[in-house]
C-alpha cells in the first residue's frame, strides 16, 4: 500500500496544540512508511473563516519544521498550490460536493430538506425539554416529489440531508480496536448547506477519496461520526481507509483542554518563548512514547518507532511545568551563540546587546533558563552596573573592612594579570583558587564579595564566569565601584 496521510485544518484561527498533534502523528506515519502527506484547508464553515489564517497556519508549520508533500504553500507571499489532486482548499471544490450530493438523492440515499431554521430550533427545544436525543425528526422525507418539485421551483431555501437506515455500523481503529455505533445514535447528517457548501462530512469523504488518502488520523471527537462516514463510502463505491481517533488532551483536571485554563495554541507558546523542538517533542508524547523510559527525543526517531497501535486510548494530561522543564533542556544543549540568535526577538525590545558578550553570558546563563523570553533579563546583570546594599558584600561573620580590603587586594592581583587570563572561565577559576591558596585566604571570603560586586546578587553564576563574560576592563570596574559602596 502506499500510505497516504492528510492534516486538515479549518482557517479558524491559529493552530491549536491538539491540532499541532495530529499533523505530527500524520507526519510521522507517512514518513515512517515512506509515504505521502498532505495539506488540506477545509474553508467550508465560511462563517468561521478567518482572514489570514491560512498564511498563518501554513508559516507555523513550517517554523515546526512540519512539512508536506501537497497542498498549498507560500511562494513570495502568495498561496500557491503543488500535488496532482488539487484544489486543496475546499472552497474551490464546490462542484465536486454537488455533483455527490446530488448522485446521493439519485440513489435515494439523501433527500431534501425544506424545514427552517426556525421550525428546527423549536424542535430542538422540544428535545431538549423532554430530554429526547436531538435529531432531525425527518418530516421532509414523508415529501412526495410533486411537493419536493413544488418547492425547488419556487426556490424554496433547502439543505440535502443522508438518510441513515436502521442497523449498526462496525469498523476497526487502529487505537480502539472494534468499535460499534448503532444506527439509532446518528442523526440525518446535512450534507450540503443551503449556501451551496458541503457540511464536514461530506468533503472529508469525498476528498480524502479523491485525494488517495489511506489512513485517517485525527482527534477521538470525529469518533461518533464515523458511522456516517462509512455509509457514505459505501455508497459511492470508495475503499474504506484505515481509521484512528486519538485520544483527548486534557487540563490536568481531566477537563477537555481549552482557552478557559491556558493557552492552548501554538503560537501561544513560541511567543512566550518555548523552542519549537521542545514543543514538538512535549505534543509527541501526549498519548505515545516510543521507549517509557526517557522523555526527549530526535524527529527521526519518533519517525522510526511511531506505531498506531501504541497511541493510549486514554487523554494525555497536558501539564506546563513539564514542557518548561523539557524546553529547559533544549536550552541547555544549545550553543550560547545559537540562544542569543532565537531570542533576538525578545532581546531587540530592549536595544539588542553586544553579540561577543551575549554569547558568553549565554553559555553560563543557559543552565538557569527555561524560556527563551527569559534571555533579555537574565543578559541585565551582564549589561547594566548592578545595584545592591553593600552589607551584601559581607561574607557571612566577616566584616565590611574585610571586604574592602579582599577587593583592594584582588584588584592589585588582577590588574597585574595578563589579559590571557581572561580568555576561559576555567584559566580564570584556575588564578583565583592560586591567589587564594597563595595567599593563605578562605574561599568565602573571597569569592562572596568577588561574585556580588560583579553580579549584585545573592544567587548567581561564579565569579569566574562574570568575569570571562565581562572582560577584564569591566571586572575591574565592578570592583572599583564595590569598593567605593564599603568606603
Amino acid at each position: 500500500m502506499n500510505v497516504k496521510t492528510r492534516f486538515p485544518p479549518s482557517p479558524t484561527g491559529s493552530l491549536h496544540i491538539g491540532s499541532l498533534r495530529t499533523a505530527l502523528y500524520n507526519y510521522y506515519f507517512a514518513k515512517k512508511h515512506g509515504g505521502t502527506f498532505v495539506l488540506r484547508i477545509e474553508d467550508t464553515d465560511q462563517a468561521r473563516s478567518v482572514p489570514g489564517a491560512v498564511e498563518s497556519l501554513i508559516r507555523t508549520l513550517a517554523r515546526m519544521d512540519i512539512s508536506y508533500d501537497e497542498g498549498p504553500y507560500l511562494q513570495d507571499g502568495h498561496l500557491v498550490e503543488k500535488g496532482p489532486n488539487g484544489p486543496y482548499t475546499q472552497s474551490n471544490r464546490l462542484n465536486t460536493y454537488r455533483t455527490h450530493a446530488m448522485q446521493l438523492i439519485e440513489q435515494q440515499q439523501a433527500y431534501y430538506c425544506f424545514c427552517t431554521k426556525k421550525r428546527l430550533e423549536t424542535l430542538r427545544e422540544s428535545q431538549q425539554a423532554t430530554k429526547r436525543p436531538t435529531k432531525y425528526d425527518r418530516k421532509c422525507l414523508q415529501l412526495t416529489q410533486a411537493e419536493i418539485d413544488k418547492q425547488l421551483d419556487l426556490g424554496t431555501s433547502y439543505v440535502i440531508r443522508m438518510k441513515i437506515p436502521e442497523g449498526k455500523t462496525i469498523f476497526q481503529d487502529e487505537i480502539r480496536g472494534t468499535v460499534v455505533i448503532d444506527h439509532a445514535e446518528v442523526d440525518d447528517q446535512v450534507l450540503l448547506k443551503a449556501d451551496g457548501f458541503p457540511t464536514y462530512h461530506l468533503a472529508v469523504v469525498v476528498d480524502d477519496h479523491a485525494m488517495g488518502v489511506t489512513h485517517i488520523i485525527r482527534g477521538e471527537e470525529w469518533l461518533s461520526s464515523v458511522p456516517k462516514h462509512v455509509l457514505l463510502y459505501g455508497w459511492f463505491g470508495f475503499d474504506l481507509p484505515v481509521f484512528a481517533h486519538l485520544p483527548l488532551i486534557l487540563n490536568p483536571d481531566k477537563s477537555k483542554l481549552s482557552k478557559r485554563q491556558g493557552d492552548v495554541s501554538v503560537e501561544d507558546y513560541l511567543a512566550k518563548g518555548y523552542l519549537e523542538e521542545a514543543l514538538s517533542n512535549y505534543v509527541s508524547l501526549l498519548g505515545f512514547n516510543p521507549t517509557s523510559n526517557r522523555e526527549i527525543y530526535t524527529r527521526d526517531e519518533f519517525i522510526e518507532a511511531f506505531n498506531l497501535k501504541k497511541i493510549n486510548k486514554s487523554g494525555a494530561v497536558f501539564d506546563v511545568n513539564k514542557l518548561l522543564w523539557m524546553n529547559g533542556q533544549y536550552i541547555k544543549q544549545l550553543s550560547g551563540a545559537k540562544i542569543l540568535a532565537r531570542s533576538k526577538p525578545f532581546i531587540e525590545e530592549g536595544g539588542g546587546v553586544d553579540e561577543a558578550l551575549g554569547i558568553r553570558a549565554m553559555e553560563i546563563e543557559k543552565t538557569r533558563i527555561q524560556l527563551l523570553s527569559e534571555v533579555k533579563d537574565a543578559l541585565i546583570v551582564y549589561t547594566m552596573q548592578p545595584m545592591y546594599a553593600a552589607d551584601l558584600l559581607v561574607w557571612k561573620k566577616s566584616t565590611r573592612e574585610d571586604a574592602k580590603e579582599q577587593l583592594l587586594n584582588l584588584r592589585v592581583f588582577l590588574n597585574a594579570k595578563d589579559s590571557s587570563m581572561f580568555d576561559t572561565a576555567a584559566l580564570i577559576e584556575k588564578g583565583l583558587k592560586r591567589y587564594i591558596e597563595d595567599n593563605g585566604l578562605k574561599n568565602g571570603n573571597v569569592l562572596w564579595p568577588l561574585r556580588v560586586a560583579l553580579s549584585g546578587q545573592e544567587r548567581s553564576a561564579g565569579p569566574h564566569e562574570f568575569m570571562w563574560v565581562l572582560g577584564k576592563q569591566e571586572t575591574l570596574k565592578r570592583i572599583d565601584h564595590a569598593i567605593s559602596q564599603l568606603t
